[in-house]
């Protein structure tokens, strides 16, 4: 009986000493301290404004293509006797070099027939003279008067002098028709294309195939009017602008330098930009020793053009400039200003400032969500900015943990 009211009370004096000693801890902890919240300044990155001339960089793209374009053809008619083993695709020649052969013999015999009547035409000539002198002698020595034009024979005279007239123009014909028969390069250039071959019969004007000219490659670059307006094109006495053209060849990026040559100047209606032309030297290097990479027609590249020179210009990259034309800064009690500033112009990389900023402006390039004018703000490195401590506490830890061990 004793027992069991033991295992009865045992549990309820615990129970009850438990909460007795909770109680006393209770009401011996101490209240919190209550410390006033300190409102952190915003964190700001800053970069100070500087100006400088500086010459606008007009940027567009375009394809290389080669400024001289030819559709080979023949003059004469003939079957293709020899072809040059240069005149295929992509085949580089110089300017001269026969590049098909006709059939010639046809040629040769009207050649030789040409000079055949033109040496027949000489001597019906010298014949002729001759008689007219004999025909003046008789006629002083039996008249002893002077000779009519008849009586001289000039009007025999004159038809022997036409027909060596035409015998010498036949002549030259069948020599330029000989010489035809050998079509030759008209300039140092490549092959795209190649219509005819060895053992063929062309005819007189038949496509044979298109040249390329390698001296002199264009690229036809859209502009707007916009670009147009910080652009200076070449003028008389002048030195056309300066392009520089880029491209990824073979994983590598790869530069040409060339001039702006001139704008099309007609407004292209559907796209509404005008389309100007950049002219680069010896594309495929063929005149030069200077090592480095063709530019080759056909490929896609990029193009900055050297512009007009702007003075006292503060350079900042494009995200600075707020929509409504703006630009936030930090004064030296380092609270936010917004400043109106004139953009003489923007791309995509760079807003380019003329007013509005004065030089050492500490302008704002980080993001600011809800900027006011006056805004409490603070820059890297300055009280309440955490992070900063707490980079700045990472080598005093770093000894002490040292020095522990």
């Amino acid at each position: 009986m004793a027992s069991r009211a033991t295992k009865i009370i045992l549990p309820i004096a615990i129970i009850g000493s438990a909460v007795v000693v909770m109680m006393l801890l209770a009401m011996s902890k101490k209240p919190p301290e209550k410390n006033e919240a300190v409102e952190s300044a915003f964190l700001v990155q800053v970069e100070p404004a500087s100006v400088q001339d500086i010459n606008f960089i007009v940027r567009s793209q375009g394809t290389v293509r080669p400024k001289t374009e030819t559709r080979l053809s023949a003059q004469v008619s003939g079957k293709v006797e020899w072809v040059n083993e240069r005149f295929i695709e992509g085949g580089m020649f110089n300017k001269g070099d026969i590049l098909v052969q006709l059939e010639k013999y046809d040629y040769s015999t009207e050649l030789k027939l040409a000079e055949a009547e033109l040496a027949r035409a000489q001597a019906a000539l010298d014949e002729e003279i001759a008689r007219g002198k004999v025909a003046e002698q008789e006629w002083r020595s039996v008249k002893g008067s002077v000779a009519p034009e008849l009586g001289l024979r000039k009007p025999q005279l004159a038809k022997e002098q036409a027909n060596l007239s035409a015998a010498q123009a036949q002549l030259e014909r069948a020599k330029r028709n000989f010489e035809r028969t050998s079509i030759r390069a008209p300039y140092d250039g490549l092959v795209k294309s190649k219509n005819v071959d060895l053992g063929q019969f062309v005819n007189a004007g038949v496509d044979l195939g298109t040249l390329y000219s390698t001296k002199i490659a264009e690229v036809r670059m859209p502009l707007s009017d916009n670009d147009l307006a910080f652009m200076e094109l070449a003028s008389a006495g002048q030195l056309p602008p300066k392009v520089t053209l880029s491209a990824n060849v073979a994983g590598q990026q790869s530069q040409w330098a060339g001039v702006l040559s001139r704008d099309e100047g007609v407004l292209d209606e559907q796209r509404r930009v005008i389309y100007a032309v950049a002219e680069i030297s010896d594309p495929y290097l063929r005149e030069t020793d200077a090592s480095g990479t063709p530019l080759k027609f056909g490929r896609f590249v990029q193009a900055e053009i050297i512009g007009q020179r702007g003075e006292n210009i503060v350079l900042l990259p494009r995200s600075v400039l707020r929509l409504d034309g703006t630009i936030l800064t930090v004064d030296e009690q380092r609270n936010l200003r917004i400043n109106k500033v004139s953009v003489q112009r923007a791309d995509e990389d760079f807003v380019y400032i003329s007013s509005g900023l004065q030089v050492g402006d500490l302008v704002v390039t980080s993001a600011v969500p809800n900027p006011y004018d006056g805004m409490k703000v603070r820059l890297p490195g300055e009280k309440g900015d955490e992070s900063d401590r707490d980079k700045e506490d990472e080598p005093e830890t770093a000894i002490a943990s040292a020095g522990g061990e």
